[in-house]
């Protein structure tokens, strides 16, 4: 104590306070640094010019993450152009198609049983295969509607009807168009029905029997005119093709190779005729080549070469006189 009756304070009891003190900061500035804690980056200063209004109304009014729904939009457009313009369009719809039905056949709805009624010429897989149905197809995803449609695209197919039972069976009845007749166009022979559609664009050999007929429009008119030769049987089985001429009349080519050229009008007339004919007069077994019936009034037969030539040395033969003995 002093004089005065106070503490006396050493100064060497502040030295060491002092001390402690400066090298606690220091201590926790070296461990800031080598932390990292607290480290504020300078960033540089960069001279920008002034935003423009247009710049400034987009940042303002466009939502943060539109540049980023841009951006993906952009890429699967890129993408779907690529698709198309590389041809792969069609593959690309069968993976999703086959990808969704695989997710359907797995909970449940795989197509297990199919039946078809109606079918005489196609196979049960030809028909399936048309209606565009396969071992991947799942009865969720089938359409019937389009199956329908792809089966009436079948000329065989005259008429269609589609049934989904769930969860996995396919019913498809079908009305078949019957074969009816051979037609010959610009040398091509197909089968048609007897409405004229062709059924096949060439002769199986289980359709060689059917009767022929030739030329442009034949196909259509085939139908009628077939019905009123069938009236006249003693005309019909000796016929071997009905030709349709100009679009217009038909004639009638025999199997024996006898040309008939019947008439554009009253074509029953004529072939009741030509049946009375060769019922009474064997008219079919002569020695002609062809019979013209196109007048009404009249019938034209054009004899052979050999019974034209026979004809004419008859006629060339002289008469005997009457004092020739």
């Amino acid at each position: 104590m002093d004089g005065a009756g106070r503490l006396e304070v050493s100064q060497r009891s502040r030295a060491p306070k002092g001390d402690l003190k400066a090298a606690a900061v220091r201590a926790a500035v070296v461990l800031r640094e080598h932390l990292g804690l607290f480290r504020v980056r300078a960033e540089p200063v960069l001279d920008r010019e002034p935003r423009s209004r247009l710049v400034a109304l987009i940042e303002r009014h466009v939502p943060r993450r539109a540049g980023i729904a841009a951006t993906v939009l952009l890429l699967l457009a890129s993408a779907g152009f690529g698709v198309v313009k590389g041809g792969h369009l069609d593959e690309f719809g069968a993976a999703v198609s086959d990808s969704r039905n695989a997710l359907a056949n797995a909970i449940g709805f795989r197509i297990t049983a199919v039946a078809i009624n109606g079918r005489k010429q196609l196979t049960q897989d030809e028909v399936l295969a048309t209606g565009g149905v396969n071992g991947r197809s799942s009865l969720l995803f089938v359409d019937a509607a389009a199956v329908r449609d792809r089966l009436k695209a079948n000329p065989w197919i005259a008429d269609a009807t589609v049934l989904k039972l769930y969860p996995g069976h396919l019913q498809i009845d079908i009305v078949e168009r019957t074969a009816f007749a051979l037609w010959q166009q610009d040398g091509r022979l197909s089968v048609i029905a007897d409405d004229g559609t062709v059924l096949e664009p060439y002769v199986p050999r289980r359709f060689l029997s059917l009767p022929l007929v030739v030329g442009k429009g034949a196909e259509t008119r085939a139908r009628d005119f077939l019905a009123l030769l069938a009236g006249y049987p003693q005309v019909s089985t000796a016929t071997r093709a009905a030709i349709f001429v100009g679009e217009r009349r038909w004639n009638l080519r025999l199997k024996d190779g006898l040309d008939i050229r019947l008439p554009e009008t009253d074509a029953g007339n004529a072939l009741a005729a030509l049946s009375k004919l060769d019922k009474e007069e064997h008219l079919f077994s002569r020695d002609i080549v062809a019979i013209d019936m196109r007048l009404p009034d009249r019938l034209s037969v054009q004899l052979s070469d050999d019974a034209a030539k026979i004809r004419e040395e008859q006629f060339k033969k002289p008469k005997k006189k009457a004092g020739d003995a």
